[in-house]
């Protein structure tokens, strides 16, 4: 039996500006609308449109890292797929410049922008859940704490990252990371297919059989080739209690215990997710905390974790049976919205012991509440062939990043300076790669060590869908005609 959720909310339309309005253009000159084009597209879409001077503005261009700024002209949520049709060609016909959002947790910002149009997709909110073919279709606007719960209400789950208000567009459309991943494989791995509205205004269906070029593409290309607006994936019976949660040593045992969860995450099974972090109190306090997941029975999950409870003399110790919906939102309280965010991330293959005192060398000068963070990753995500999706970095073993975390614009220099410089001394331990979902605005090079040898058909396929890079704000893969 087919069974549907919903978590879509009313909208309502707005009331039309009588004014022109300025949009800015890809070469910054801009472009005035009239009053009359802007009371077409409010007729034009069951969603809602929002401008700088209509209720709700404040609200509509705010994303999840308090840092960014963005006042964009216009902000477009979208009801229904047919509303992004009509957005994208919209915006296209005016030569605006585009951002797309979902759930607006890109720590660059990338999904408002100055000046241009934001396609919102965050109000498409329906999923269906086909518990016997184990298959779920998600509208991209879900955040991963609303589908999961939908696919938890039939014990079952796939790949999502482990912010609850993390939306599962730019997550999957990027890879996902994920609990699940060592056992399941990321989350563009369990993709079937996608509906996609490209740059030209097609709404399209992507799988294996159809438009399979552009279904390889989207499977970690990121948003470079159209706005998907629903997902189909495949689920895994989960839960929906797991053995989980951390144990935390004191920093002056870090060393030890950092060598320590490098042998035991070597030897891991699949089913077992290790992260580890150096983290800093509210008080200045500094520890070195090691979570654990283990995807299968408890007991089975008890035996192999028992290591990891037994080892030193941690000062606290949270490992229990617990809700796969818990775990799920267990960041949430460390990243809520609204908080200033920077970070830099890089992949390793090994955290050799010259690796472990550089870090810890250079986190010694961490401000309060940063982290420097060691997401494990390999299992099944390193055995699907690089060439399978254009996620190329299936060798690493751990992604590292430091992580700053703060609320007063005054310290914006302080901590991205703090970030950068721990990056730059962990970067002869790095295997050059890095996570596209981690990027900020780097340029192309970075660019190219997320995707590394899928990169030349990466750019095939934007000549192809998107010659003229009209979705550019986001991990750019720039077209070469």
């Amino acid at each position: 039996m087919r069974l549907l959720h919903t978590a879509c909310p009313r909208i309502t339309k707005g009331t039309p500006s009588m004014s022109t309005l300025k949009l800015a253009e890809d070469p910054g000159t801009g472009s005035a609308l009239k009053a009359s084009d802007i009371a077409r597209l409010r007729q034009a879409i069951r969603g809602d449109l929002v401008l700088p001077d209509d209720p709700g503005y404040a609200q509509a261009r705010r994303v999840w890292n308090g840092m960014v700024d963005k006042r964009p002209a216009a902000v477009i949520y979208c009801a229904e797929s047919r509303d992004v049709v009509t957005a994208v060609s919209f915006a296209k016909s005016q030569n605006l410049l585009v951002a797309v959002r979902g759930g607006g947790h890109n720590v660059a910002g990338s999904s408002v922008c100055d000046g241009g149009v934001v396609i919102d997709v965050s109000r498409m909110k329906r999923i269906e859940v086909d518990p016997v073919r184990r298959v779920a279709r998600a509208e991209a606007g879900l955040n991963l704490g609303e589908f999961d719960t939908a696919t938890q209400a039939h014990g079952l789950a796939t790949t999502m990252g482990v912010n609850a208000d993390t939306g599962i567009a730019g997550l999957t459309l990027g890879g996902g990371f994920g609990k699940l991943g060592r056992k399941h494989g990321l989350s563009c791995d369990n993709l079937i297919a996608v509906e996609i509205v490209t740059a030209d205004g097609r709404l399209l269906k992507a799988n294996a059989a159809e438009n399979a070029d552009l279904f390889w593409g989207i499977r970690g290309g990121g948003g470079n080739f159209g706005i998907v607006t629903a997902f189909e994936y495949r689920l895994h019976p989960v839960g929906p209690l797991l053995i989980a949660g951390s144990v935390l040593h004191r920093y002056e045992h870090a060393r030890e215990a950092m060598r320590f969860y490098r042998t035991f995450s070597s030897k891991a099974p699949d089913e077992l997710s290790l992260d580890a972090a150096l983290v800093t109190a509210p008080s200045g306090e500094r520890f070195f905390s090691i979570s654990a997941c283990y995807i299968g029975p408890l007991g089975e999950g008890e035996q192999i974790v028992q290591p990891l409870r037994e080892y030193g003399t941690p000062v606290e110790d949270r490992i229990a049976p617990v809700p796969y919906l818990q775990i799920q939102s267990a960041g949430d309280s460390i990243f809520p919205r609204g908080r200033r965010y920077y970070w830099k991330a890089q992949f390793m293959r090994e955290i050799s012991d010259q690796a472990i005192d550089t870090v810890l060398s250079a986190y010694a000068t961490a401000p309060s509440e940063s982290l420097l963070v060691l997401q494990q990753v390999g299992g099944a995500i390193s055995r699907v062939p690089i060439g399978e999706t254009p996620y190329a970095n299936r060798d690493a073993l751990y992604d590292c990043f430091p992580i700053s975390i703060w609320d007063n614009p005054a310290d914006d220099k302080m901590h991205i300076r703090w970030a950068r410089d721990l990056w730059d001394a962990m970067r002869p331990f790095s295997t050059g790669g890095v996570y596209a979902n981690n990027l900020g605005e780097e340029g192309t090079d970075r660019v190219l060590a997320a995707y590394g040898e899928n990169y030349p058909r990466l750019v095939a396929l934007k000549n192809k869908y998107d010659p003229t890079n009209f979705f550019r704000l986001n991990q750019n893969i720039r077209p070469t005609i």
